[in-house]
């Protein structure tokens, strides 16, 4: 992107990680408006967007106090950029990106969470492996190489399947969307 290209940001917000290896950290996320995938339990407004340059990002992401910054979406492999990500680092920020896996990603993100929703991913790195559990074959993931692996119920409705699940399968550990049983962002 150019200096006078935007990105398409549904909200910027400060919270705590509320899922997977980080939760209960602040941070600040930064929601991206676009995706190429259309799972039916995001969580995201894909229509609603403000289109921001780079410096107003920062400024908007300055306010808040947590250095951490979680790009997230939608997916935000489709329009986060090095321009970005030098940006922020230059902040000051540690930069965590949650991902679908099927865009490559740009260079000097600090943590990469992988939610796949189609296989293969073309990531080189994945520090985080966190699957919406529906029932599916575990044995598909497999094939992703990630010490930290998590399995979070489909919007809080299927804990106790998801529960067995990991107890079944002791490889993968429970992930609740805490920042919603707490009813906060």
């Amino acid at each position: 992107m150019s200096e006078t290209e935007r990105y398409r940001v549904n909200e910027i917000f400060a919270s705590v990680q509320g899922e997977g290896y980080w939760t209960g950290t602040a941070a600040v996320f930064v929601r991206f408006a676009m995706c190429n995938l259309r799972c039916p339990f995001c969580d995201t407004d894909f229509d609603a967007y403000t289109e921001m340059t780079v410096d107003e990002i920062l400024a908007e992401v300055n306010r808040y106090a947590p250095h951490t910054i979680i790009l997230t979406g939608g997916e935000p492999a489709l329009q986060v950029d090095e321009r970005l990500i030098d940006a922020l680092h230059a902040a000051g920020k540690r930069i965590h990106i949650e991902t679908n896996g099927t865009r490559p990603l740009p260079s000097g993100i600090d943590w990469v969470t992988l939610s796949p929703k189609a296989a293969p991913t073309v990531l080189e790195r994945i520090d985080e492996l966190k699957v919406v559990y529906e029932g599916q074959d575990l044995t598909q993931y497999d094939c992703y190489i990630c010490p930290n692996r998590f399995l979070q119920p489909c919007s809080n409705q299927n804990i106790q399947e998801t529960f067995e699940a990991v107890l079944t399968n002791p490889q993968w550990r429970l992930s609740l969307q805490t920042h919603k049983l707490i009813g906060v962002r």
